[in-house]
């Protein structure tokens, strides 16, 4: 970790490379009047929009949409079945039946599942209520990804990455609209534009009626992967016999209440995990890489956080334009992985789009110790 001085709080970084995008937006952030005691990026830290992605703030007295981000909830849920070895002709079936089973990219359920009722005062969640109920078990698109994988445990386990689909996009737009019109209005501290860090009272209206529909979309996300991990445990048990063990399921892209530092602060994880001590952690790699069932170690300088993933080292349109599509398939099929990259667009999320999930580790000793180590079996991409 290393101390980067600013005009305002300080930055602690863990990324020993970081973007200069990911640290100018950290440097804005560092300046709003109400973050606490300094600004961590986790090692997967890249620019992201406002708010860097691995970043940590602690808010007193307020609440950043932006900070958050529109896929509020985001986070994995990684099962440990009962079998130790599969073939790779029940992996085949596996893979094929969760792709027929679990709506996709921009697919929605034909039928719609009961889910919680809105809340008192959710009025964004209120008037997403009827398609969120075909979006929950959907796994969606971007980065989102369902994986089997052998862990070195002895054991096969699978990973779904996924979020709150529209619902949370929808609640951050409307809140950051909503906080841009309030900022203007001559209350409080100025954010200039281009920061897009426009900010709410968490006790005023508006910043409760956020934190309201906030928490709600966690919710719905955390069901969204169950749903579709009991779906995938119902296939292993038809497939192979096996049966779920346990599971875990975590948040990265959140804001929730904490103290930290003497003070009762929300402290923001946009792409970053809770790492307490003890905590069971999941910190996933790229496309084709290991990834890592964690324990956190506590750490209050990182506000007990730690990275949420690899983390990108490009975007995903200079990914299309510059990966050679051929390499990219002979790394996983070196490896023996099954995979879903077929057409220069799916190289977005190539692995060679991403860190290196070993230095990314190797970074944050200090805030996790790795208990499970996960090895790709096969992937499918949102």
């Amino acid at each position: 970790m290393r101390t980067i001085k600013t005009e305002g709080l300080d930055i602690l970084c863990w990324a020993m490379e970081a973007e200069e995008g990911a640290l100018s937006q950290a440097r804005n952030i560092a300046m709003l009047p109400f973050a606490h005691h300094h600004i961590a990026l986790m090692p997967d830290t890249h620019q992201g929009f406002g708010m860097p992605i691995g970043g940590v703030m602690a808010a007193i007295g307020h609440i950043v949409p932006n900070a958050v981000g529109v896929d509020i909830g985001c986070g994995v849920l990684a099962s440990r079945t009962s079998l130790k070895e599969i073939s790779r002709e029940d992996l085949k079936r596996v893979l094929g039946a969760v792709r027929k089973a679990i709506p996709m990219g921009f697919k929605h359920r034909d039928k719609p599942l009961e889910i919680e009722p809105p809340p008192q005062g959710a009025r964004i969640v209120q008037q997403e209520h009827k398609s969120a109920r075909r979006q929950v078990g959907t796994l969606g698109g971007g980065n989102h990804f369902i994986e089997v994988q052998k862990g070195d445990d002895g054991f096969i386990w699978f990973m779904v990455h996924s979020g709150s689909r529209n619902l949370g996009k929808k609640v951050c737009d409307h809140y950051n609209a909503l906080a841009k019109e309030t900022m203007n209005s001559g209350k409080g501290f100025i954010v200039p534009k281009a920061w897009d860090l426009a900010y709410l009272n968490a006790d005023a209206e508006g910043g409760r009626g956020y934190i309201i529909e906030m928490e709600y979309c966690q919710r719905f996300a955390k069901l969204n992967r169950e749903i579709m991990s009991q779906v995938i445990a119902e296939i292993f048990e038809d497939v192979t016999g096996a049966n779920v063990l346990e599971s875990h399921n975590v948040h990265h892209n959140y804001a929730r209440r904490e103290f930290h530092y003497g003070k009762d602060t929300w402290v923001h994880r946009k792409g970053a995990t809770s790492a307490k001590a003890g905590e069971i952690g999941i910190i996933p790699g790229s496309q084709g890489t290991k990834s890592y069932i964690v324990k956190g170690r506590g750490n209050p300088l990182s506000f007990e956080s730690c990275s949420h993933g690899a983390g990108r080292v490009m975007g995903r349109k200079q990914a299309q334009r510059t990966l050679s599509l051929e390499q990219e398939i002979e790394r996983l099929e070196a490896k023996g992985i099954l995979h879903g990259l077929r057409g220069v667009r799916d190289l977005d999320e190539a692995a060679s789009a991403y860190k290196c999930i070993d230095i990314v580790m190797e970074e944050q000793k200090d805030l996790v110790d790795i208990h499970i180590e996960l090895t790709p079996l096969g992937v499918i991409k949102g």
